[in-house]
């Protein structure tokens, strides 16, 4: 199986990338953040409840916090991989909708006649 160059950093994969395929990579990182942001913030939710309710098991509470933890060393060391590639490619690019097929174009391929100017 190969390893994904995010989770397992290869360095020459990505370093040989276009600058097309590296901005699709970090589109999709961003979006892979944004995802993991999102769970984790329902799981500390529930965990907060949880604390609060004399009623709730401590068992439970713990499994929660334990659960919280693990996701939060995830999602930083998915940060700092985020954060490398996004220092690779040079510029944080536009994430489109999920369902969009809208399709970023790097900076330096953009066509500077394309350009609108400001006068």
């Amino acid at each position: 199986m190969p390893k994904d160059p995010v989770e397992s950093p290869d360095h020459g994969r990505v370093e040989s990338m276009t600058k097309i395929e590296l901005e699709q990579l970090v589109i999709n990182e961003i979006r892979k953040h944004r995802d993991l942001m999102e769970s984790d913030q329902v799981i500390y939710e529930e965990w907060e409840k949880s604390t609060a309710d004399p009623f709730v098991p401590q068992e439970h509470v713990e499994r929660l916090e334990a659960e919280c933890l693990v996701r939060r060393e995830k999602t930083l060391a998915q940060q700092e991989t985020l954060s490398r590639l996004l220092r690779l490619l040079g510029f944080i690019p536009k994430v489109p909708d999920a369902d969009s097929h809208e399709v970023n174009r790097v900076q330096e391929d953009r066509d500077p006649s394309q350009s609108q100017r400001h006068e």
